[in-house]
This record gives structure tokens, sequence and C-alpha cells, in this order.
């Protein structure tokens, strides 16, 4: 049974810094590689960035580029630094896992098969 775990979030001002963790864990579960996406209310689910453990490729969005960056290793452990955040980063949170082989970072949620329970951010201006 794969499982995936986020922790970390919290309530922050403008400004400020964040990290998020995330496990991934279980028998006969392997990554290829990890994303993660967000949820503001009344919002659709967007992704945030994600990585490849084959290549070492990383995906930002353009709304993250520069302040967000992703590290990790194969072995389940994976990051998310947050910095300069904003107010419109105030959202859910979730990491995801997928267990497929494929060429590059997806970035649509139908491609990870695994997903936390998500981390609420906020950031106050």
């Amino acid at each position: 049974q794969a499982q995936v775990v986020e922790s970390g979030g919290g309530s922050v001002q403008a400004g400020d810094s964040l990290r998020l963790s995330c496990t991934a864990s279980g028998r006969a579960f392997t990554t290829y590689g990890m994303g993660w996406f967000r949820q503001a209310p009344g919002k659709e689910r967007e992704f945030v960035g994600g990585i490849r453990w084959t290549s070492g490729s990383t995906l930002y969005a353009d709304s993250v580029k520069g302040r967000f960056s992703i590290s990790g290793a194969k072995n389940g452990h994976f990051y998310l630094q947050m910095n300069s955040l904003k107010p419109e980063d105030t959202a859910i949170y979730y990491c995801a896992a997928d267990s497929r082989i494929r060429g590059g970072v997806p970035a649509s949620a139908i491609d990870y098969q695994y997903w936390g329970q998500g981390t609420q951010v906020t950031v106050s201006s």
C-alpha cells in the first residue's frame, strides 16, 4: 500500500519562507517522480512543480519560478522550499507520486497516482 504524507504547512507573513516535506513509502512502491500541487479556495488544483528522479529534471509553474525550489531523493523524501511567499500562494499544498516511467516532468494531476492529504499554507499581507 503506497502512502504519501506531507508536512510543514503553517501561517506566515508575506516575504517569509516555508519548507514543505513529503514522504512516499510503501511495499513494492517505486516512484519515478514527485510533484507538488496546490488548491486555493474556489479554484482548481494547479501544478506547482515536480522532479523526475531518473533525469534530475525539474519543472516549475511560472507563478513560482525563482521563488520555489524542489529537492529530494529517490528514497521517497521530497521537499518544497518556498521563499518570498505572497498572499496568493495561500492554498492547500499536495504532494503526489508518479510510479510510471516517462520522459519529462508531468504537470497534469492525472499523471500522478498517489496523493497525500494536503497541508495548509496561509500567507498574510
